[in-house]
């Protein structure tokens, strides 16, 4: 196994929301308190950016042309020529919240959850899911922050973290109807205690969830079926935020991670923190991740 710095210091807030798009062989991210969405393309390596002014929860590639984003308390679309963005709808409208972490299962559907401007534990946030015909429904509330989502390749699981509980749940999906019940805590990471917040996630062929430990320097892989850690990765950074499969294999985790809010001393002692990397020599693949089918 080997883990390198690919974009040194790209991130001047947190980096989040890793989503590999295999049509264009393109790792797309944001920073997102930088308020800025990347583009790094996996054959010329090149790099590209938009600046825009709200908070930038994710980006995930849409079916019918250009993005969805999470761009303040909005889901909205995103033209990467023109730089336009678009409102798709608002959310949390009675409540100070920004979109965060997002994922599509493989109906298209889009699942995103919101955060309080001002974190808090008794929870200001929600979890929502976009459907394909533009409607809106809330399926969880009172989250603190609402980060990793995952399915299995029965697409039966659906994973989902809450950050500052340290919970990660485990539900009963129906992907005719994109709806869950059943939820259960599967992993509790303040129980773990050393590991700090669970952030973002993916998921491995076998089913195993990968796991980015903010403020834990690490990201583990855990069996959610026992709540078993099987493998750990270390980082030269402390805040690692999210991870994601990629590559033409879907054999490389593409890592972020922050350096809002770390006191001098850290950022002297992890001097890579705000980095993109990269892991390689898992001998474990990811499932190609689904775009936004509405």
């Amino acid at each position: 196994m080997s883990v390198e710095v690919l974009l040194e210091n790209i991130f001047t807030d947190i980096g989040e929301g890793p989503h590999w798009y295999e049509a264009t062989q393109t790792l797309y991210f944001v920073d997102n308190i930088g308020q800025r969405v990347f583009s790094w393309n996996y054959k010329t390596k090149e790099v590209q950016k938009i600046q825009l002014d709200k908070y930038i929860g994710f980006i995930i590639p849409r079916a019918n042309g250009g993005h969805v984003i999470g761009y303040g308390k909005t889901i909205s679309t995103l033209d990467w020529d023109t730089k336009n963005v678009s409102l798709i709808t608002e959310v949390d409208t009675n409540v100070v919240t920004n979109v965060n972490d997002a994922k599509c299962d493989t109906r298209g559907r889009l699942w995103f959850g919101t955060l309080g401007v001002e974190i808090s534990a008794d929870g200001k946030g929600s979890l929502y899911c976009l459907y394909t015909d533009g409607t809106v429904k809330k399926h969880m509330e009172k989250i603190a922050i609402s980060n990793g989502l995952a399915w299995t390749s029965d697409n039966k699981r659906m994973y989902y973290i809450d950050s500052i509980p340290g919970k990660v749940y485990g539900m009963d999906y129906d992907i005719e109807t994109g709806t869950f019940n059943n939820e259960q805590v599967i992993i509790d990471f303040k129980a773990i205690g050393t590991l700090g917040f669970p952030d973002g996630m993916t998921i491995d062929t076998e089913d195993k969830l990968w796991i980015a430990c903010f403020n834990g320097g690490k990201v583990v892989r855990f069996d959610p079926d026992t709540g078993k850690q099987l493998q750990s990765i270390d980082f030269p950074a402390k805040r690692i935020s999210s991870c994601c499969f990629g590559g033409p294999n879907y054999d490389e985790l593409f890592v972020t991670c922050g350096r809002t809010a770390a006191p001098e001393e850290e950022l002297k002692e992890f001097p890579l923190s705000g980095s993109l990397f990269r892991v390689t020599g898992l001998g474990v693949k990811g499932l190609k991740p689904s775009v936004y089918e509405g």
